[in-house]
């Protein structure tokens, strides 16, 4: 389900990011750079993967292509669209190049695949219509099957999680003139055309209805009060022909009483269908072109999580003769309808479901005979007991089953929740794939059904990812890899990254958990806090995360917060939602309230001293020396001043903190702390940072790598730090950016290179250094000689030139040159090469272009400063780890 990411992933971004979003993706370019504004090393060479979990997200529609076989897409409420690999039977992503500042694009409302050209794709994107989501809607095309896309901005927002995601599709292509394309907007924006391939739209301004319903027309928040608008496009392809537009299409819209419009001449004009039933909203629009039959799923509320009434009807297009050809009384109806798909190879075979069918399970129905007659996917024998015409085996997703042990009539697995995408294969009349809450489920012998025999239903999502990642810890020893903290389904811990657990974190199972930590001294002994409806908001292991047992919750928690495990794992702290800030002993039988820190403050753990205790609100750091009963604040200034910040301690050295987060409208980047937190110092050339983490030192280093989520030299991306964060290196690229990742990062202590990414719907991304990365940010062996030269001066400032000369025998790919000025300059602008600059200390890197330096060769970077007083040439450069000669 997704009530969870409206609550821990959505409202993080309005509260933090949004305060002032991220400027553009920009690629390096050889031109003149400011000290203040430097740009981060070129990109190392990395591959990504995803941590495997297969699924964990709502998938509210699947999209099959009419003309070529096994072509076939998915789209996801907040994790972007995939395409289907037959060959492998996994699902490739399509998005992960949406960027930071496009966030909310990683939401597809609407999936649409061209019948006359196979190869052309489209997706409607856009998360939320309410100011959750500052920017808007846009809708993305691609000619070589979703590897890359070109966007058309529209003036309106689309809602890939809002209420009603599930209806559809909302976005079609025409199947005899593919270069009409239909779009059905929310917010009252209505219906819009494109007749150019989807390179341009317009509003359809004489269709007479652009829709009624809202789930609560009294939410302030926009989120539930928000006109679900214009929820399918069908169209008739018996009425057209090849570069022709289709004359006959429907469309459902959003209104009770009148919720499908027809048009005979190709959109020119619109008419109410006449007959059709109202009371209820249409979900989907099916046509058997073959029995000239419109199949219609109808519930009494949007969905995707409620719904207590529903109908099946069927509208003969030839006679207008409208039938109700529901599978049960509308009495016996506690769900709506709308997974809703017919058979393209057996005319007259059509398949629903009950989608809000949550007790005992979700409901299919199948029909043979055009609705006339149904039959269940399981029913009661005798109550409680009850038959199923299928079998489930979720042996690649263990974790499916939620480690319960239901009462009949429950079964785990469930058949499933939420299921609005259905879909029978056109080509494959034994293959159904159909979307849950949690996962994409399928057969491939569904005709079995027929026979009375019973079918196998198994996942068929792998590869697809899509999970909200709220935290992420990598102990330094144990047989756990990684332990996450995820949205919905609690998260999990991983001893193989490339294998699927066998169960999320169970006794208890929270719902979301929010923050998790371990005891750096002790990695065996872990923490975890999470929302859950009833029960602790608190849990422990003693065994590496392997077994769980829950706390006592302090009076008045209400929800997860944050938590920090003491580095011998002695004691905890724990920021909760709720209440105040409280502290324990032990494992969490009894707490008291901390003293000296206010409610809601973000906690960390020193990872050297077991009883120093960190915390930080609204731009306030505080220490604690006592095991976090007492909190003083700070006297460190010009910290962010908002909460959008997140705070590690370096492990193995005492009162070593880094700090990242704020917002563009205020003190945003990394600070940099090594007196436990007494004073910070914010790094000059980190414009704006979102998460810190550590891994492994790189080769030859003795400080532990650092890795981030930020804009550094004006790029949005995830660098690295070999150096303490004197240099930085972009290590992804603008094909994989996930849209946003600023709730966690942490390296791998184990592997050096390794990084894990969170994200907001696309799971938990990893990142190694591929054989052709090198290892460590540029040190390049070999001599060395630096010319410095003050070519002009002038009262209070001056030009330079620098020429670096590589007098070592083997070639340099990279270099990073620091110095310091003995009088306290200060570059001004830079030219053809990066800059930092903290104090005096400068570092000067490559650019893209001129990084690779031959033996005997050079290379030269201008730029003009600052002086006062005096201005003395440096006296010493330094490249990597070796002084060089200075001329």
């Amino acid at each position: 389900m997704r009530r969870t990411r409206i609550r821990t992933a959505v409202l993080a971004l309005a509260a933090a990011l949004l305060a002032g979003a991220p400027p553009a993706l920009a690629a390096d370019a050889p031109r003149a750079a400011s000290a203040a504004t430097p740009r981060a090393a070129a990109a190392a060479a990395y591959t990504w993967k995803n941590v495997r979990i297969d699924g964990g997200g709502f998938v509210p529609g699947i999209v099959f292509n009419r003309s070529e076989k096994n072509l076939a897409y998915a789209r996801t409420d907040i994790g972007g669209a995939y395409r289907w690999e037959q060959a492998t039977k996994t699902w490739t992503p399509l998005l992960d190049s949406v960027g930071w500042d496009d966030w909310g694009h990683t939401g597809v409302v609407g999936l649409a695949t061209d019948t006359v050209d196979p190869d052309r794709v489209y997706a409607a994107v856009g998360t939320y219509t309410n100011d959750w989501d500052p920017g808007n809607g846009a809708v993305l095309r691609s000619s070589d099957r979703g590897a890359t896309w070109k966007k058309s901005d529209l003036p309106f927002k689309l809602g890939g999680n809002m209420p009603g995601r599930g209806m559809g599709e909302r976005l079609a292509v025409d199947p005899h003139d593919n270069r009409v394309l239909y779009l059905g907007a929310p917010s009252g924006k209505g219906l819009w055309r494109s007749t150019d391939a989807g390179v341009t739209w317009s509003q359809v301004t004489n269709f007479p209805n652009a829709g009624t319903y809202r789930q609560d027309p009294n939410d302030t928040s926009g989120y539930a009060s928000d006109n679900q608008g214009i929820v399918w496009v069908t169209f008739d392809e018996s009425t057209g022909t090849a570069r022709s537009a289709t004359k006959t299409l429907y469309v459902g819209v959003a209104d009770k009483d009148n919720a499908v419009y027809r048009s005979t001449d190709a959109g020119a004009t619109w008419q109410r269908l006449p007959g059709q039933p109202t009371g209820y909203l249409a979900h989907k629009g099916v046509l058997d072109a073959a029995n000239g039959y419109l199949y219609l799923a109808y519930s009494d509320t949007g969905g995707p999580y409620d719904g207590g009434k529903g109908r099946l009807w069927r509208y003969a297009t030839a006679t207008g003769t409208w039938t109700d050809i529901s599978p049960v009384a509308e009495a016996d109806t506690s769900f709506g309808f709308s997974g809703l798909t017919v058979d393209r190879q057996r005319p007259g075979t059509v398949m629903a479901t009950g989608y809000s069918s949550w007790w005992p399970d979700t409901q299919i129905f199948r029909s043979t005979d055009s609705g006339a007659h149904w039959t269940k996917a399981w029913d009661y024998t005798s109550y409680p007991d009850r038959a199923n015409r299928y079998t489930m085996d979720v042996s690649s997703s263990p974790w499916l089953t939620w480690g319960a042990s239901p009462a009949p009539p429950e079964q785990t697995p469930k058949l499933g929740w939420m299921t609005e995408a259905l879909e029978i294969d056109p080509f494959d009349s034994d293959r159904m794939m159909y979307g849950t809450g949690a996962t994409i489920y399928g057969t491939e012998d569904l005709t079995r059904w027929d026979s009375g025999a019973t079918f196998t239903i198994r996942p068929m999502v792998r590869g697809l990812e899509e999970t909200a990642v709220n935290d992420l810890a990598a102990p330094p020893s144990g047989d756990a890899q990684l332990f996450s903290a995820l949205g919905d389904i609690g998260g999990f811990r991983h001893t193989d990254l490339t294998k699927v657990p066998a169960m999320m974190y169970t006794s208890p199972n929270f719902t979301t958990t929010t923050s998790l930590d371990f005891a750096e001294s002790r990695p065996g002994t872990v923490v975890r806090v999470g929302d859950l409806d009833s029960g602790p908001h608190v849990a422990f292991s003693t065994d590496d995360g392997a077994t769980w047992f829950g706390g006592t919750d302090p009076a008045g928690v209400s929800g997860g917060g944050t938590v920090a495990a003491a580095a011998d794992g002695s004691r905890f702290v724990w920021s909760p939602r709720g209440t105040g800030v409280q502290y324990t002993t032990g494992f969490g039988t009894s707490w008291a309230a901390s003293a000296g820190i206010p409610a809601g403050a973000v906690v960390e753990s020193d990872r050297v001293d077991p009883k120093t205790f960190y915390g930080f609100k609204s731009g306030v750091f505080y220490v604690s020396s006592d095991g976090g009963a007492t909190f003083t604040a700070s006297a460190a200034k010009g910290l962010p001043a908002g909460d959008s910040v997140r705070f590690k301690a370096l492990p193995g050295t005492r009162g070593d903190i880094w700090l990242a987060g704020g917002a563009a409208d205020g003190p945003y980047g990394l600070w940099h702390s090594t007196d436990g937190g007494a004073s910070f110092t914010k790094l000059t050339g980190v414009e704006q940072a979102d998460t810190i983490g550590f891994g492994k030192a790189a080769p030859g280093a003795t400080y532990q790598t650092l890795y981030t989520s930020a804009r550094i030299g004006g790029v949005r991306g995830i660098f690295r730090s070999t150096d303490q964060g004197a240099t930085w290196t972009r290590i992804n690229d603008d094909a994989h950016q996930w849209g946003w990742t600023g709730a966690a990062i942490t390296g791998d202590p184990r592997v050096y290179g390794r990084v894990y990414v969170s994200t907001n719907g696309r799971g938990i991304v990893y990142g190694d250094v591929s054989d052709s990365d090198g290892g460590p940010d540029p040190t390049p062996a070999g001599a060395c000689t630096v010319t410095y030269t003050i070519t002009h001066q002038w009262a209070g400032g001056f030009q330079a030139d620098v020429r670096l000369t590589n007098t070592g025998t083997t070639a340099w790919n990279g270099w990073s040159l620091r110095w310091s000025f003995p009088d306290g300059q200060r570059i001004t602008q830079l030219w053809n090469a990066g800059s930092t600059q903290s104090g005096a200390a400068v570092t000067a890197t490559n650019t893209g272009w001129n990084g690779t330096v031959a033996a005997g060769a050079s290379v030269n970077f201008g730029f003009t400063g600052s002086w006062s007083g005096a201005n003395g040439k440096p006296s010493a450069f330094t490249l990597g780890d070796r002084n060089c000669a200075v001329t």
